[in-house]
């Protein structure tokens, strides 16, 4: 006899995959759409350095090193060269405009004032000789002439003679023609020889002039050769102190070869390297200081190199004010730049984040103090020891300033 069956109770093994398949979707579509996606790194608070935004006054400053040097330095080139003789002054010596440094010698240049000067001499005298010549010829004309001017007055009473007679028919006509033609003759000739005067004046006194001229540059030629004669001694251009003096007695110096510098000390200048990032905030005429024994003493740019090497470029800086008592060249001194005018600014305190980060972005606690997350933020200026923040922070906020490094691009960091 038949029976019915009883279905049997509870979960069968079809129903836990359906339910696992259920749970399995219902999961997923929790994590993508409710649950958070956000990167994060668990890091220990007391390691890191956290500074607070702070609204204040922003000194638009960089901090530089400037060396003393002298406020003008002035090279000594070998104008001529030759062989030094004598070494008269030491270096470090204060010396006077004028003072001889050092004696040399030239035999090539001592020969040749002595053929400028025999050939002075020749031409002198060959000059005298002319001159004395051209008188002489001058002497020579003026007595043609006064010949000349007989001859022509003897010739005129005879044709004026001969040109009575001839109207009274007491002479013939042939003797009248010529006394009038040796008159007219002798009146030509005489005027050509008075042209041929001048003409000959003329040149001998364009003769005389070149000469003269030539005689003139010889003696200007003789005083130039004498002149770097004394050039062999080399004298101090101007007041200050021998700095460096590179010649040895006995060295041979070549002409326009450096031989040292003089160290003009009326006052001193300052020179310093700064980073090529300032090179468009940098002009003559920003100002500047530095402390020393408790004085502040100001300076203003004088001069900005346009060169830049190995990512800086120099600057020259002068006393505006006092200037301290016993500065040196070479000495040292830290010296505050000023870029700009202070001012009202966002700013945070300076960090190894920045190696990083490049001021891009920070880490911003969350006021609960238990995270902090990534946040991008724009800066400004900035001096040694702060940032100026333009926008992404509030004043009281509190950012970290540590290095990066370890945290990668975590945006959430999460304190232990």
């Amino acid at each position: 006899m038949d029976r019915p069956i009883e279905k049997k109770k509870g979960l069968k093994k079809k129903h836990i995959i359906y339910l696992a398949v259920f749970v399995f979707f219902v999961l997923i579509i929790y994590l993508a759409f409710f649950a958070g996606t956000t990167s994060t790194y668990k890091v220990n608070k007391e390691r890191l350095v956290i500074e607070e935004v702070e609204y204040g006054k922003f000194d638009d400053y960089h901090t530089i090193t400037g060396q003393v040097e002298p406020i003008a330095t002035i090279y000594l080139d070998a104008r001529e060269g030759g062989r030094v003789e004598e070494r008269l002054i030491e270096e470090g010596t204060m010396v006077k405009k004028g003072d001889v440094i050092l004696r040399m010698s030239n035999p090539d240049l001592s020969m040749s004032i002595l053929d400028s000067e025999a050939q002075l001499a020749e031409k002198s005298n060959f000059l005298r000789n002319t001159m004395v010549t051209m008188e002489q010829e001058r002497l020579q004309i003026k007595r043609e002439l006064l010949n000349l001017s007989y001859d022509i007055a003897k010739k005129k009473r005879h044709y004026e003679r001969n040109k009575v007679l001839y109207a009274e028919d007491l002479i013939s006509e042939e003797e009248y023609l010529s006394s009038k033609e040796e008159f007219e003759f002798a009146s030509r000739s005489h005027e050509l020889f008075i042209e041929r005067q001048k003409q000959d004046s003329l040149f001998r006194s364009i003769q005389v002039s070149q000469m003269e001229d030539n005689l003139d540059k010889m003696r200007r030629n003789l005083e130039l050769v004498r002149q770097r004669l004394e050039n062999l001694n080399i004298r101090v251009p101007v007041d200050g102190q021998l700095g460096t003096l590179n010649a040895e007695v006995g060295q041979s110096i070549s002409r326009g070869q450096s031989i040292g510098q003089i160290n003009v000390l009326t006052s001193h200048r300052l020179t310093s390297l700064v980073d090529e990032h300032y090179i468009d905030r940098v002009r003559t005429g920003l100002p500047a200081s530095f402390e020393r024994n408790g004085k502040t003493y100001e300076l203003v740019v004088r001069r900005v190199y346009p060169q830049v090497r190995d990512n800086r470029f120099e600057i020259d800086m002068v006393f505006s004010g006092d200037v301290p008592e016993n500065i040196r060249s070479g000495q040292t001194f830290h010296i505050e730049l000023q870029l700009g005018e202070t001012q009202e600014a966002l700013m945070i305190k300076k960090g190894s984040f920045f190696r990083v980060t490049g001021g891009q972005w920070v880490y911003v606690l969350d006021p609960s103090g238990n995270f902090a997350l990534k946040r991008n933020i724009k800066l400004g200026q900035q001096n040694p020891m702060y940032y100026e923040i333009l926008e992404g922070v509030q004043p009281g906020e509190k950012i970290i300033v540590s290095n990066y490094e370890s945290f990668g691009d975590n945006e959430k960091l999460i304190f232990k």
